[in-house]
Order: C-alpha cells, then structure tokens, then sequence
C-alpha cells in the first residue's frame, strides 16, 4: 500500500524534508514523489543556459532519461520549462506522444518508460526547473494524482528558490548545495566556450555541435565534455 493510500501527501513530503540538508531535500523529495504516485522513477532538473542541468534522480534509469533529454535538447521536460506549464506524454510508444519526440520517445521505450509527465517548477513568468515523472505503462494521472503531482512540484519550488547562496552556503560558495549531478555539468558549459573558440561559432551552434556528437556515439552530452574539457576530442579538425 502507498503512502498516498495512508495519510496525507502533505504529511509525507514534510516527514520527507524534516531535519536534513538543503541539498538532500532534492533526493528526498524524488524519493516521496516515487511513494505517493504511480510511477517507477522521479527527476529533477534546472533550467539553464540552452540545456537543463540535472539536479536530482530517484535512481539510475530517471538519471538517464534526464540526461538523455539533456543531450537531444528535447523532450517533456524541455518543453514544460519553456511554456512554464505541464506536459504530460501518456504513451511514447504510439499516436501523439511518440511523434512528438520520436529520438526521445525510443530512447524512452528502449529504457522501459512509455509515459512521462513533466511539471514545471514555477510558471510562465519565472519557471526554475522540472520536476520529471517516469511510468512504465502508458496512461493519464488521475485528478488526485495530478494534485500530488503539483504538491510535490510546489515544495520543490519552494525549496530550491531558497536554497543557500553566497555567504550563506558558506565558504564553498554557491554551489555547496548542488548535488554532483548539478556540479558535473558544469563541464559541459566549459566544453561549449572551447568548442567556441576552436570553431569561431556562437554558444548556441557549439551546443548544437556537442550534442550532434554525443548523440551520433550513442553517448550523452556530458560524456562528450567530460572529452573536450579534458582535450582528448577537438572540434577544430574535420
């Protein structure tokens, strides 16, 4: 029996956030996402400059899907930070859904999901990031559901908008919080400012150009800036 079948949401996301560290309240709050709805994985991501930078994951399959969204630059979650409203995909396998996405609703089907719903963590005049929810089996959310769903989305809002920054994260800096998801890629805007210089290109065509890549090597956009950063792949040579 789910949580959500025992007591309240509200109950089991503050249980879930009491006491700990603003940067476990992420994880935490995938985790309680995952026990009060019928879903198998959870993700969190922020917005960021041309990408969403992943933040947190219930676990190996969710990081993926994150990622892969990140590296094809399209997908639910994408989409649901840009319009600052839900974007629900109730099955990738057929119809709208997979046509929509189609690199993406594959990758998706191929890794077990066949439904996503992606909610942004705010709304159209300021959306801070996407909380990403992973199924299964194709279908809608129930009315209920979608209401936990939106809970979930609001005390992630709330507690990423006031996270320690500055002076108040201490003497780390603003990036004490963020868990190694986050902090990774920051490589990935280090790999776009040298594929730049090395191809004398604007920030949104060296983008473009690394997620080419990753994706023609059936690889993520990390991995590949993980190589330029560390100089082993140059975008200067045909």
């Amino acid at each position: 029996m789910r949580d959500r079948e025992r007591e309240p949401a509200a109950e089991v996301l503050a249980r879930a956030v009491r006491g700990v560290e603003p940067g476990d309240v992420p994880d935490r709050l995938c985790a309680a996402a995952v026990r009060l709805l019928p879903v198998s994985g959870a993700s969190v991501s922020l917005c960021g400059d041309g990408m969403p930078v992943p933040l947190s994951a219930s676990g190996a399959r969710a990081a993926y899907l994150m990622e892969m969204q990140a590296t094809l630059g399209d997908g639910p979650c994408l989409r649901a930070a840009e319009t600052g409203a839900p974007v629900f995909a109730r099955d990738l396998t057929a119809g709208r859904d997979a046509s929509r996405w189609p690199v993406f609703a594959q990758q998706a089907a191929a890794a077990g999901v066949v439904a996503v719903y992606a909610l942004p963590l705010g709304d159209r005049s300021v959306c801070v990031g996407t909380l990403d929810l992973y199924r299964d089996v194709p279908g809608d959310l129930a009315a209920d559901e979608v209401r936990t769903a939106r809970l979930v989305a609001d005390a992630l809002t709330v507690a990423l908008t006031a996270l320690p920054r500055g002076e108040e994260a201490g003497r780390r800096g603003d990036g004490l919080w963020l868990s190694p998801l986050a902090t990774d890629h920051d490589e990935v805007y280090q790999a776009v400012g040298m594929v730049m210089a090395q191809r004398k290109v604007a920030s949104a065509e060296a983008l473009a150009l690394l997620r080419a890549h990753a994706f023609a090597a059936g690889r993520t956009v990390l991995d590949v800036a993980h190589e330029v950063v560390a100089r082993e792949t140059r975008f200067d040579t045909d």
